[in-house]
């Protein structure tokens, strides 16, 4: 279940922030930005705030600069999470937004971005989007997973992935990954050799401090951007 830490520190949302425009992949409206003729991928599936969140877009646009196509599905069609409904509660919310859904429709994405002619394909999921990303790593439809603050996400999900595995991780975020789920992870984890496979807790940090940092303060900005490099080393690695 979704913890109400998953609720806190919302995005303000902008449909015009970032570099890059918005296009149909796979049937949904998606953030796009980096070189259309890139052969690698990687897929961001957000937090329950959506796709339009700023720094999420930034973030999309920094993994571009890489060298990446970068695509940010809108797997709520349209109708983020607002903490300011009092008469749609998160729980009532995600009834219509579950991870069995998003898992479908991300499904159609890969299958959208493999039909162009990408060959390699990374997906990174925050909160919400851990579990769908998941899911894409069980079934073998991407090379490289990375899972930021997860929510959701079962130590059988974690047994179950076929693919090249990074979790990073807040330390202060007990409702969704407290210490003996960790280790849980850990020991998952040690087993799989045929996987590449890394943990990091960030000390000091909240669930949600990848992409939910205020950009005026320096030692959350320096914290979401030691994760943002983690990522990008995961995919240069493995998404070729």
């Amino acid at each position: 279940m979704a913890s109400s830490q998953c609720c806190e520190n919302p995005h303000t949302l902008s449909s015009t922030c970032g570099q890059g425009c918005v296009e149909d992949v796979g049937g949904l409206k998606a953030y796009i930005t980096g070189h259309s003729d890139s052969k690698l991928a990687v897929l961001l599936a957000s937090d329950v705030f959506g796709y339009e969140a700023p720094n999420l877009r930034k973030l999309a646009d920094k993994i571009a600069a890489a060298g990446f196509y970068v695509v940010v599905p809108d797997f709520f069609y349209g109708e983020p999470y607002e903490t300011n409904n009092p008469n749609r509660p998160v729980l009532e919310w995600l009834k219509d937004h579950g991870t069995d859904k998003g898992t479908e429709a991300a499904k159609a994405v890969v299958a959208a971005l493999k039909s162009k002619g990408i060959s390699a394909i990374g997906a990174v999921g925050f909160c919400w989007g851990a579990k769908v990303v998941v899911e894409l790593g069980k079934h073998s439809l991407i090379n490289a997973a990375v899972l930021c603050h997860p929510a959701l996400v079962t130590v059988d999900d974690i047994k179950e992935v076929k693919t090249h595995i990074a979790i990073l991780l807040a330390e202060i975020d007990e409702s969704n990954t407290p210490p003996e789920l960790v280790k849980q992870y850990e020991e998952a984890l040690s087993v799989k050799a045929e996987v590449g496979a890394f943990m990091k807790i960030f000390p000091g940090t909240e669930h949600g401090w990848t992409v939910r940092y205020d950009v005026d303060d320096e030692p959350a900005v320096k914290k979401a951007e030691e994760s943002h490099q983690h990522m990008l080393d995961w995919f240069t690695k493995y998404v070729k």
